[in-house]
């Protein structure tokens, strides 16, 4: 338990802080606190692991989801929920032994960030430390669909199906029906 005089002392330095804090300007506050404004957001100072290329703004979004695309921490997609319950990309992060920066562009080393770089809407441009902003990639009019790459697919999920249903017996295909 504290002593009269520990209380009394505590009291006038409570006091005394009060009064510092009344006479210094908001500014004077934040620096004055050890942490600072705020903290530092990740990809603003360019010390991390990986380059942030953003496509989307992320007040579009409420939920975020981030999951790995190719090869286990390589390339990852961060995706973002809208308030419509859609998912959309919000920005991909790349890592720095995946891709260089050389004369402000964003070069790709690897397969699969070559494979990101080439889908995006536009070219990165560098913003800030490791964050690089793009378009998304373009929206394809339902007027052009299916696509060339939409119509392979399909035709090679239909071979697919018909190999697996050759390679049943006809006991498997009975219960498959039903």
């Amino acid at each position: 338990m504290a002593t009269q005089k520990q209380i009394d002392a505590a009291r006038r330095n409570i006091r005394k802080a009060q009064k510092a804090w009344q006479n210094m300007s908001s500014e004077e506050r934040a620096r004055s606190q050890p942490e600072g404004r705020r903290r530092i957001k990740p990809g603003r100072t360019g010390k991390g692991d990986y380059y942030h290329v953003e496509v989307r703004d992320k007040y579009q979004f409420e939920l975020f989801r981030t999951h790995d695309v190719g090869d286990p921490g390589g390339v990852q997609r961060v995706a973002g929920k809208r308030p419509s319950g859609s998912w959309d990309t919000l920005k991909w992060l790349i890592a720095k032994d995946h891709a260089h920066v050389t004369d402000g562009k964003l070069v790709a080393d690897s397969d699969d960030a070559k494979q990101v770089l080439a889908q995006l809407g536009s070219e990165p441009v560098h913003v800030k430390g490791d964050i690089f902003r793009a378009k998304p990639r373009p929206n394809v009019p339902e007027k052009d669909k299916p696509t060339r790459a939409q119509q392979r697919a399909r035709e090679e999920n239909i071979q697919k199906a018909q190999s697996t249903w050759q390679a049943m017996s006809s006991e498997e295909r009975r219960h498959s029906r039903h």
